[in-house]
């Protein structure tokens, strides 16, 4: 099994975002030694908890300070930009630090209507123009933009050889289907909701074509995961998850709260079932316990790569957690 890491740069409570990035910097290092494979960043706008607002620029921070692990952006939001533009982007990367880039797109507005309007410059962009989006990007990527092409004279700079792979990020059978029929990668967002995972992963490889982007099918699953070395302690960092899911559904501030400001015994009943649902995008226990879960979800997902995604409030908690999965899985 192949272990990758997702960061939103989630912000705890006392923490500056300045710190946070620093947190970020110091994680990509801890897992790279660990032997985890990647290292994406999402893309979030007018968050007062999530410091990951420019995943292009975080990417190259991020590769400067490491050495081998891949790293990628998990996902830019490609409706808000230009394919061109963040083709050149993926290239000049690529060109710094060559055979490392991933690139991710997902079809997110990034906010809400007029979060997603300061971002396109009050344009009016439709979602539904994701998957033309998706097939200008590679085409730019890749100098293979069809003949009648409105920009086939327009070439994507710098003009490097080793253009990094394409990855698609999605929660449906639909964008399975895009990601397959378009020979790309495919992300499934387990974490956000794991309903359709089974029936999207079975569309994606057996739609699977390949492309200028991808020869053969590849697919990463995106969790959840606290990892402790009791069950009751992983329960117990767990909770700070817990509440700050229950906090940004509620649409509510996004920092991470810690343990001592959250009271178990004040959960509504409603609160409480809403965390029961939220558990079904996690997995939290021992690394026996995790390991278990993963291993039956590979088996499921008919993918050989897991995204571990950990936004509880103690940073050194979660390198533990990182550790204990890599040492039970990795080694």
């Amino acid at each position: 099994m192949r272990l990758s890491v997702l960061d939103q740069a989630p912000i705890s409570k006392g923490d500056s975002p300045e710190q946070t990035l620093q947190h970020t910097l110091e994680l990509a290092q801890w897992t790279e030694k660990l032997g985890y494979h990647r290292y994406w960043v999402a893309e979030h706008h007018n968050s007062n908890g999530l410091a990951s607002s420019s995943p292009e620029i975080m990417m190259t921070r991020i590769a400067s300070v490491t050495d081998q692990i891949r790293v990628g952006s998990g996902g830019i939001l490609l409706p808000q930009y230009s394919p061109y533009k963040i083709a050149e982007n993926a290239k000049t990367l690529a060109a710094f630090f060559p055979n490392r880039i991933d690139i991710g797109v997902g079809s997110s507005p990034g906010g809400s209507p007029l979060t997603r309007s300061a971002l396109t410059d009050n344009q009016n962009k439709s979602l539904h123009d994701f998957p033309r989006q998706v097939a200008d990007l590679q085409g730019f990527l890749h100098n293979s933009l069809p003949r009648d092409h409105a920009f086939r004279l327009v070439k994507a700079g710098p003009r490097i050889e080793n253009v990094p792979p394409l990855w698609m990020l999605g929660l449906s059978e639909r964008s399975a289907r895009n990601a397959a029929d378009m020979g790309l990668g495919f992300v499934f967002g387990h974490f956000i909701n794991p309903k359709h995972g089974r029936e999207a992963l079975k569309t994606y490889h057996e739609h699977f074509s390949p492309s200028v982007s991808m020869k053969a099918a590849q697919s990463i699953v995106c969790i959840f995961v606290v990892c402790a070395e009791t069950e009751e302690e992983a329960e117990e960092l767990a909770l700070t998850q817990d509440k700050w899911l229950l906090n940004v559904g509620k649409g509510l501030g996004t920092k991470v709260l810690p343990k001592n400001d959250i009271r178990k015994d004040a959960f509504s009943h409603k609160e409480l079932s809403i965390i029961k649902q939220n558990r079904n995008r996690c997995i939290i226990g021992t690394p026996e316990m995790v390991k278990e879960r993963l291993t039956n979800l590979q088996d499921v997902y008919q993918t050989d790569e897991f995204m571990i995604i950990t936004n509880i409030f103690d940073f050194e908690a979660k390198k533990k957690s990182y550790r204990l999965l890599a040492e039970k899985l990795l080694y």
